[in-house]
């Protein structure tokens, strides 16, 4: 017998413990109408089916999972003899409205996804792409509409024109490819305007409105604009096209300001419109598989937990390059460079993750909490701990690549870093004095983005004769490597077959793609479907933000001030050699350079 769901999402978790469940009892299906025909499918997707029925005969009430914030939680998973069985109980998403906004609606609630900057290139690669993936996997509510917004002036069949030649069904399942993409599109429509015009979006909500009449109204934006005029879409969307009963929440995208003064300022611009809770600062490289996995591989596995601190960690590295260049894209560029771009979001995000204490829940805000601790816990980068650099042009192979300064959309002379590396430090008990290196950088030699530990040797080894005196062969390696081909592996010292006693490194890995044949979700999906369902783990807090500022704005302001020039490195190779003195001062060797890596 079903029990409902205490309303504390601890409680909640205690509960589903309890539970106990009949697998011949009850099936799985997207709506209650399907139950018939759900014994002969298959429900394992990345997104399960949005309610679990129960027969008339043993049906109480549903289960409604609710997080701390009295928002209801997406999903809730239980394991049984067939298998591991998840539902979406978000009542918001799936058309069973609750609180008191939702008397009065007869027909559910529904959602309306608006994008603003439609016709731009992120909009049109990754957002509704995004969306059509999580409603081919059955991970949108059954009613949904989606809309673009941009001054271009263009009917709904153009937009859906434009969109459908971006939209693939590369999850899983394929069947019905076709069939999925022409519903899809069916609940995608366009309104035309200014950014800053209230008419413009007093438009879009008549339209809005005329698709989610009679039902409880729940609008989510995402701001897919240049940051100049995120104030200028706020203030006209939360006027005159803000629900006036269910939640409204923008998506707003990176960069947030160029330093802690700007990035302030955004904040209390956007806060004048918007409740904090309202808006969700996206990192994409939040939603990727491997950078939600690292708390799990840290907080559920004994082996891990005991070592990540001081005591056994020499040093921790996060790596990110590409292998292509600013191509045409330089003028914006221009105007933030790789630390901005690179190390003030994405990485330093990663880090928090990493090095946090243990949070006192899964909670959004007890988890944003302890990042916000490491972050205050942080020095301020210096001068002399950052190597900054710029790709210039190269031929390989018969073929020319032109440097960043030979891009016409650069200004003449700019000395905009493509290239940094920095040596950063945590002073608080756990971490003091362990290096954390960080090097971003295009056009190199490979692409790639992971996060590398190097754990300390072992006291009085007795195999030293074996080993020699090089460090990075004495001591272990964990890798975590977020893209791309997604793998976790530990180098070990081993013992190589034989009658003599020769040691080798070798890793002990998970391939994800070997592991997991299921394709990996683009990390767009999941933070689309966190917005939407108000969970706000993945997205960046007010106070993050000022205390991330506050370890770079210093080095920014000097490096712009004193119009240090980068070091130059042709394009395609590993970077400036200065990156490899930097790590030198700490006695650390890049891990992405050694030469039993490179076969991996």
């Amino acid at each position: 017998m079903l029990a409902a769901i205490p309303s504390r999402s601890t409680d909640a978790m205690a509960a589903t413990a309890a539970l106990s469940f009949h697998p011949p009892a009850f099936s799985v299906s997207a709506h209650p109408r399907e139950a018939a025909a759900a014994t002969t499918r298959q429900p394992l997707h990345h997104c399960s089916p949005l309610r679990i029925v129960v027969p008339r005969t043993r049906r109480t009430r549903l289960l409604r999972a609710r997080s701390s914030n009295g928002r209801p939680q997406i999903s809730a998973s239980f394991g049984t003899s067939n298998g591991l069985f998840c539902f979406l109980a978000a009542e918001v998403l799936d058309g069973m409205p609750t609180g008191d906004g939702a008397q009065g609606y007869q027909g559910g609630s529904t959602v309306s996804i608006t994008v603003v900057g439609a016709s731009g290139d992120l909009a049109k690669k990754k957002i509704f792409p995004a969306l059509f993936a999580l409603f081919y996997e059955d991970c949108l509510p059954e009613h949904f509409t989606v809309f673009g917004y941009a001054r271009s002036k263009m009917s709904d069949e153009e937009l859906r024109n434009m969109i459908s030649t971006t939209l693939t069904c590369r999850i899983d399942k394929r069947e019905n490819c076709g069939d999925k993409m022409e519903q899809f599109l069916k609940r995608c429509f366009y309104q035309s305007g200014q950014y800053n015009s209230e008419e413009g979006f007093a438009e879009l909500d008549r339209k809005l409105k005329e698709k989610e009449a009679g039902r409880l109204p729940n609008r989510l934006f995402y701001l897919s604009i240049p940051p100049n005029i995120f104030v200028d879409v706020v203030r006209s969307a939360s006027r005159t096209a803000s629900s006036s009963s269910g939640w409204t929440r923008f998506i707003v995208e990176k960069p947030f300001g160029r330093d802690s003064e700007s990035s302030g300022e955004l904040t209390r611009s956007l806060k004048k419109y918007l409740a904090e809770e309202q808006i969700f600062r996206i990192d994409h490289y939040l939603g990727k598989e491997l950078v939600e996995n690292l708390s799990v591989l840290r907080f559920s596995n004994l082996v891990f937990e005991p070592l990540w601190s001081r005591n056994y960690i020499r040093n921790v590295q996060l790596i990110f390059s590409e292998d292509f260049g600013t191509e045409g894209r330089g003028g914006y560029f221009d105007n933030y460079g790789i630390i901005r771009d690179i190390m003030q979001n994405h990485l330093v995000q990663i880090l928090a993750l990493f090095a946090m204490e243990t949070p006192v829940s899964l909670d959004a805000e007890d988890i944003r909490n302890e990042k916000v601790k490491v972050l205050r816990s942080m020095r301020q980068l210096k001068l002399e701990d950052v190597v900054v650099g710029q790709y210039k042009d190269h031929s390989k192979g018969g073929r020319s690549y032109p440097g960043y300064a030979d891009d016409p959309t650069v200004p003449k002379g700019s000395v905009t870093p493509t290239f940094a590396a920095a040596a950063l430090f945590i002073d608080n008990a756990r971490w003091d004095g362990v290096p954390f290196l960080m090097k971003a950088g295009k056009a190199l030699h490979t692409r790639r983005a992971e996060i590398r530990v190097q754990f300390r040797r072992v006291p009085g080894n007795l195999y030293r004769r074996n080993i020699g005196t090089d460090l990075d062969k004495a001591t272990n390696e964990l890798v975590l490597r977020v893209q791309p081909d997604e793998a976790i592996y530990l180098k070990i010292n081993n013992k190589v077959p034989g009658l003599g006693m020769r040691l080798d490194r070798s890793n002990l890995n998970l391939l994800y793609s070997e592991r997991y044949r299921r394709e990996i979700p683009d990390a767009y999906e999941r933070l689309l479907l966190d917005a939407m369902e108000g969970e706000r783990r993945l997205f960046i807090r007010s106070d993050e933000l000022d205390a991330a500022w506050a370890i770079f704005t210093p080095v920014l302001r000097e490096l712009e001030d004193k119009k240090v020039a980068p070091e130059l490195y042709p394009y395609g190779s590993r970077g400036p050699v200065g990156a490899h003195y930097l790590a030198a001062n700490y006695n650390v060797r890049w891990g992405d350079n050694t030469s039993d890596d490179s076969a991996f």
